[in-house]
């Protein structure tokens, strides 16, 4: 009783009386019409007015998706899921015979009864993984709550993806991968014998596709936005102080470590992407390193990157071009960037202090959001996320919204890592109070695009 008391509250607060009209029925409450079964062999029942979704061995992700396809819409709904079930809410979804044989893809808005608590998070199903990750908001992850009826509130209006569970917003997103597509709900695999028959409910499902505009419900303060439109500034990015750090389309902000015009080969721009060339896999031998004109101190740096197989680059950044005259790349903290399936600097370091997202050959990464986890590399070929936080002494490296790295530079710990590394023989190595950032010419093929900054 509380707890249903408390869902119709959070719903008359933080929904406008105008959108109780204009909502359609998705579940007529007796049979499946109008929904088909995709993918998987588990089982999807009706009882008591709810579709019940049953978890079998030995099957793929199975869908219940519904015949019509929706662009703008927002959606209600309400679950109930038996821990450790994982299920979802595909939205914008395809299946289409040539994408996988047929497999669903697209946004899928979380439901995960375990202890990682990222319900209510996106996910982009059989492409690109998690978008809008819980680590993002960690606020949130308390407002779903297992063993009882979960409201879910979900907005998808233009590039806008939105979500809200029991009144709490869990995810804010910009994308614009897809505009349309069906709806689905989703019984995860499973392998364990235990789980088998374990159950996830939905009831009260309904949609409007009309007058979104007065349905549509307020923002809350705690939830960040993630921005991945590439090269785009968002209103909310500009209210918190973030910039373009590259314009997308010109050498503006940019120039050689080695000289004060931007290297003449070796580089290009092309279709909103900044890319350094192939060259045979030598360290600046080509184009070479380039840097922001600015230096900075405290400061939150995010871009997008895409390698090809077998390529090496980092960012560095408290870099100081003036400190190395001879050969090699400037000389500053690294980020990471490798194919760590294919090249061979992977083995080389320190339990893998030469790994993608790594504080080069001083601190390896690792899934510090979800301990246990891999890497959430998306691939060669792929857009990923670098994230680089600095606070003072205090720096975080995050991929793809996950924390993988995190020191504190200027103490002991820290020079006794650089005493043990490469960078021994560079006086005061990474104590700098500020440095300019650095994107690295290895000679292989990588692209960075969606460069900003905020500096606090």
């Amino acid at each position: 009783m509380k707890s249903s008391l408390l869902i119709g509250l959070a719903m008359i607060l933080f929904s406008p009386l105008s959108a109780q009209d204009g909502w359609e029925a998705l579940f007529n409450g007796r049979d499946l019409q109008g929904w088909k079964k995709l993918n998987g062999r588990a089982e999807y029942r009706i009882e008591d007015g709810q579709i019940v979704g049953v978890a079998r061995l030995n099957t793929p992700n199975t869908f219940l998706a519904t015949e019509r396809e929706y662009g703008d819409f927002i959606l209600e709904f309400e679950v109930w899921v038996e821990p450790p079930l994982n299920s979802g809410v595909q939205i914008r979804s395809r299946s289409l015979p040539d994408y996988r044989q047929g497999r669903v893809h697209g946004y899928q808005v979380e439901i995960d009864p375990s202890p990682r608590a990222y319900s209510g998070g996106i996910y982009d199903e059989a492409r690109r993984g998690w978008l809008y990750p819980l680590s993002l908001n960690q606020t949130a992850r308390s407002a779903f709550r297992n063993g009882e009826w979960n409201h879910y509130h979900v907005e998808a209006i233009g590039p806008e993806l939105k979500v809200w569970v029991n009144g709490v917003q869990t995810a804010r997103l910009l994308d614009d991968w897809t505009a349309s597509g069906f709806i689905a709900l989703q019984v995860h695999s499973i392998e364990n014998p235990e789980h088998e028959g374990s159950t996830v409910r939905w009831r009260n499902l309904r949609i409007r596709t009309r007058d979104l505009e007065n349905a549509r419900w307020a923002d809350q303060p705690h939830c960040p936005e993630e921005n991945l439109l590439p090269n785009s500034l968002s209103p909310y990015e500009q209210r918190k102080g973030w910039r373009l750090l590259w314009d997308g389309r010109s050498t503006q902000g940019w120039r050689s470590a080695r000289a004060d015009r931007f290297p003449e080969k070796g580089w290009k721009i092309e279709n909103g992407a900044l890319t350094v060339l192939e060259t045979g896999g030598d360290e600046s031998a080509a184009g070479g390193d380039i840097i922001t004109r600015e230096k900075f101190s405290n400061f939150e740096l995010k871009l997008e990157f895409k390698i090809t197989e077998g390529a090496n680059s980092g960012i560095k950044y408290f870099v100081d071009p003036e400190l190395n005259k001879g050969p090699g790349s400037a000389i500053g903290l690294e980020y990471q960037i490798l194919d760590d399936a294919r090249h061979p600097d992977a083995q080389l370091g320190v339990r893998g202090n030469r790994t993608l997202a790594s504080l080069y050959d001083l601190i390896p990464a690792e899934n510090l959001s979800v301990p246990g986890r891999g890497k959430p590399f998306r691939g060669p070929g792929q857009w990923n996320q670098a994230r680089i936080v600095v606070r003072g002494n205090h720096i975080e490296h995050w991929l793809n919204g996950f924390k993988m790295v995190e020191y504190e530079r200027n103490t002991p710990m820290f020079r006794a890592l650089v005493a043990y590394s490469k960078y021994k023989v560079w006086p005061n190595f990474g104590e700098l109070p500020e440095g300019h950032i650095l994107l690295q010419d290895h000679g292989n093929e990588v692209s960075f695009r969606s460069i900003k900054i905020r500096e606090w």
